[in-house]
């Protein structure tokens, strides 16, 4: 655990919002990559890719809601754009993998605080 003091205002900066993931592939140049297609409630869906394909298999993640940073720059990984990320947590040697999601039915687009 890290022990770095960060001000409220610094979280503030993050968008934390609840997505659908609508689609979920393999990405076909790493292992490890899954290329989510992400209902944020916006005019469009988003492309976020994520290091999850060792933990998940595209089946258990189609149609979960999750939770995601919406305001990241985009960033190419292994040649695809990637606008925002999926938050997840592990255990300390990174066996255990598990996607933040909330324990109640909220609205897709819906604010984390």
């Amino acid at each position: 655990m890290t022990n770095n003091k960060y001000p409220i205002e610094e979280f503030s900066k993050l968008d934390l919002r609840v997505g659908q993931i609508k689609k979920v592939e393999k990405h076909s140049n790493a292992d490890k990559l899954l290329i989510l297609t992400v209902n944020l409630n916006e005019e469009s869906p988003r492309t976020i890719i994520a290091g999850l394909a060792q933990h998940y298999s595209p089946s258990d993640l189609k149609n979960k809601k999750a939770i995601f940073i919406t305001n990241l720059a985009p960033v190419k990984l292994r040649g695809i754009e990637s606008n925002g990320m999926i938050l997840a947590a592990s255990n300390s040697d990174k066996t255990k993998v598990s996607i933040l999601q909330c324990d109640q039915d909220l609205e897709i687009g819906s604010k984390v605080y």
